[in-house]
């Protein structure tokens, strides 16, 4: 019978540094690329090659740090680094932690809460690696054309890693190895436990450094492996917010890449975000400078950009929206929103409808077919289906203390400026004249009309601005309206 868990017996997740170089009240490891924290990349990377238990380490802003860890992966063992610094006593910790239900065997791989770009594909590439050759220790390393500050990796003949020597203590032939550590491994779950008890605080930083463990398995008889990978971003950290804007750029660029590759145009690729987050079907077009973040989803044949940043929206197929900023949002198929729309959360836009330029939308349903085409605002409402919202038309939702809702039915037609003071209920067929201020409910197929009689002041330009530019156009006209020729035109 096949064991359920096919993969290491357990994932131990640094995450417990305080990543002063960021400058942040933030953790380190919760700052977001690709709309994920780096410790959210890092725990699917975790999650994905299916070990038995996974621990996480954490220490600075420690409540903060686990509230958002817990949200990720509530069945992840939270682990509580003290006093004793340094990666060994962190590892050495969690491993207390994960033998105190049952002590483990077999492979326990140790990552890092701050190296999103890792993949679960070189993750159990290396487990794979470890146990296939019985190592007692196999540790990732990447190959850098300037490995400079990075600590080496030294080998002996049979290929096995021999030590890791530090940028400052190298030498010069040492310092051309282009081999270094990534500080990422598999370890044989009883060579780790033996030797974290040996490894001392005994250097000049004061810490029990995990690299002590692979001399210690040597000594003991152990085979000390590597696994190189060439992709040097797999492995790369981020301490401060310039190494986290460019492995933020690198990871779209891969993501932008994968859509591609998946059957998505992406007309301009370098300006063009795409969250990790965000899920595309073919034919999808991504017009220039558009953003798509969160949950958003944009089915077949739609169009999205140019100018546009979406966050959560749903995207029906063959919808077009253009130069749009949208959260929290449903769009139709078929439907088209702008140019210049503003779509804030709560809106529903139905198959084939409209909403279009310099328009605001909240928490409206807006029916199959029906069109608000430009200049206004809708807001705690229902619009029916195939309705023509015209020009200027708000909804007045807001008393000063609670907002109200405005329900227009089916087939309505409203004339320009119309404004809609909520709660009020427009019903089906109804018709609106320009100018019109709905205050009280309207009949299905009535005509509601807002009517004052039009008085005209003349001569008031005249009288009232002197010597304006104005008064002058106006008092020609009168002149030529008065003159005889206009007189005997008229007869």
């Amino acid at each position: 019978m096949i064991p359920e868990n096919t993969g290491p017996a357990a994932v131990i997740v640094l995450a417990a540094g305080a990543g002063t170089r960021m400058k942040s009240r933030t953790p380190k490891i919760l700052h977001e690329i690709g709309g994920r924290s780096m410790v959210a990349h890092a725990l699917l990377a975790a999650r994905s090659i299916n070990p038995g238990r996974l621990a996480l380490v954490v220490r600075h802003e420690r409540d903060l740090v686990a509230g958002h860890l817990n949200e990720l992966d509530p069945e992840a063992l939270i682990v509580d680094q003290d006093e004793v610094p340094g990666t060994g006593r962190a590892v050495e910790v969690a491993l207390l932690a994960l033998d105190a239900k049952e002590e483990l065997t077999g492979t326990v791989v140790v990552t890092y809460g701050d190296v999103p770009l890792l993949s679960g594909a070189l993750l159990a590439d290396l487990v794979a690696t470890h146990e296939r050759e019985g190592n007692a220790v196999t540790v990732l390393t990447a190959l850098l054309d300037d490995a400079t500050g990075y600590g080496r990796i030294l080998r002996g003949d049979d290929g096995s890693v021999t030590g890791i020597r530090e940028h400052k203590d190298a030498t010069e032939a040492e310092r051309l190895v282009r081999e270094v550590n990534s500080g990422i491994y598999a370890f044989d779950a009883a060579v780790l436990r033996d030797a974290l008890v040996h490894v001392t605080t005994d250097n000049s930083q004061g810490e029990k450094y995990l690299t002590d463990v692979l001399s210690l398995a040597r000594q003991a008889g152990g085979r000390v492996a590597a696994v190189v990978t060439e992709d040097r971003w797999q492995v790369e950290g981020a301490n401060d917010r310039v190494q986290l804007a460019a492995l933020g750029a690198e990871l779209n660029r891969r993501t932008v890449e994968a859509w591609m590759r998946a059957g998505v145009t992406v007309v301009d690729p370098a300006t063009t975000w795409i969250d990790s987050t965000v899920t595309l079907d073919e034919d999808v077009r991504i017009l220039p400078n558009t953003q798509l973040h969160g949950a958003t989803t944009v089915a077949r044949d739609a169009v999205v950009g140019p100018d546009s940043t979406l966050t959560d929206v749903r995207i029906g197929e063959g919808a077009k929206v253009i130069r749009t900023h949208g959260s929290g949002s449903v769009i139709g198929a078929g439907a088209a929103v702008g140019p210049f729309t503003y779509l804030r959360p709560g809106t529903v836009l139905g198959e084939t409808g409209k909403i279009g330029a310099f328009y605001e939308t909240k928490n409206v349903t807006i029916g199959r077919g029906s069109k608000l085409s430009h200049l206004g605002y809708a807001g705690d409402a229902e619009i029916g289906e195939d309705t023509n919202i015209g020009c200027g038309n708000i909804t007045a939702n807001y008393d000063g203390e609670k907002k109200h809702r405005t329900v227009i039915g089916s087939g309505v037609r409203t004339g320009s400026n119309t404004v809609f003071v909520a709660p009020v209920t427009v019903g089906d067929g109804a018709y609106s004249g320009a100018g019109a201020v709905i205050r009280k409910d309207v009949p299905a197929g009535a005509l509601v009309l807002s009517v004052a009689a039009q008085r005209n002041a003349e001569g008031w330009v005249v009288a009232n601005r002197p010597g304006s530019r104005s008064a002058e156009l106006a008092t020609a006209a009168s002149d030529s309206s008065n003159s005889p020729a206009s007189t005997e035109e008229g007869k």
